[in-house]
């Protein structure tokens, strides 16, 4: 299913090649059609006008690009017109303190936009969100391209509410009915002192998550790989959380019609810690 190159714009302004345009401009109205084109793309985290971790995201693209195309693009460059773009943006008044930055690449085009971000409430935040199911298991998963069937799917599942509210995340589950990794974001199960994840084959490495991976070794916990069904969480009595870009670390309140309440596991609340603490690092240097 093709799908445009920009998407979720929410912002007048766009960059395109090299030139910053209105959206509007019929100039660049191609960017809104459907393309059959490869596309790969990043959303990188904007804190305080300043681009979070954005040297990782251009690895993880210029790895994706390498496992479909292998075409070259020069990553530094990539990296100084979003810089640019951002500040830009930040100096014409736009309200950057937490954002989303798109970079979306073709074999021929370079694309720029400030995206929706669906930032998560304060009360979720300290609670938990809620989530639903879907069977599904990611072709490729390593590499970050737009899938149109997989967005489909996803969108569906985000409509259908569960009995604790409408889901903030979809969880996706493999033919064994594993809980895997989330629509967008990575998935972890908290057991004692034990943090259990999908093996990096099956999943998109996330940002976020290596930075995850880091904390929970800071705090002295111990990383296993392995899924589990909804089931086997609740015989477990486990914590669940969810790490991605746009809401860093999030707890699990809910999976389908089944309370987790992960938000008051001790381990969780030293993760998020450790993890805030390297956030706070990165934008200090």
């Amino acid at each position: 299913m093709a799908y445009p190159l920009v998407e979720s714009c929410i912002l007048d302004s766009v960059y395109v090649n090299g030139k910053i345009y209105s959206i509007e401009d019929s100039d660049i109205s191609w960017v809104k059609e459907p393309t059959d084109s490869m596309t790969y793309y990043e959303t990188i985290r904007i804190l305080n006008s300043r681009l979070l971790f954005i040297e990782d995201h251009l690895t993880r693209l210029k790895a994706s690009v390498k496992g479909e195309e292998d075409f070259e693009f020069n990553a530094d460059f990539v990296k100084s017109e979003s810089v640019s773009f951002v500040k830009n943006m930040s100096d014409s008044g736009c309200d950057l303190k937490n954002a989303n930055l798109r970079v979306v690449l073709t074999r021929d085009n370079l694309i720029i936009h400030i995206c929706e971000a669906n930032i998560p409430s304060d009360e979720q935040k300290k609670s938990g969100i809620v989530t639903r199911i879907l069977n599904w298991e990611r072709v490729a998963p390593n590499i970050k391209v737009f899938r149109g069937d997989y967005k489909q799917k996803v969108a569906e599942t985000f409509s259908m509410d569960t009995s604790f509210g409408t889901p903030y995340e979809v969880l996706l589950t493999n033919n064994s009915g594993k809980l895997y990794e989330g629509s967008k974001s990575n998935l972890f199960v908290i057991v004692g002192d034990t943090v259990y994840s999908e093996t990096d084959d099956k999943i998109l490495i996330g940002i976020t998550r290596k930075r995850v991976l880091e904390a929970l070794n800071n705090s002295g916990l111990k990383l296993e790989y392995k899924t589990f069904t909804l089931d086997e969480i609740k015989q477990n009595n486990a914590a669940v959380f969810v790490s991605s870009t746009p809401f860093d670390i999030l707890p699990v309140y809910s999976i389908d019609d089944t309370v987790i309440d992960s938000s008051a596991n001790i381990n969780l609340q030293k993760i998020s810690k450790a993890y805030d603490e390297a956030v706070s690092n990165y934008m200090n240097k």
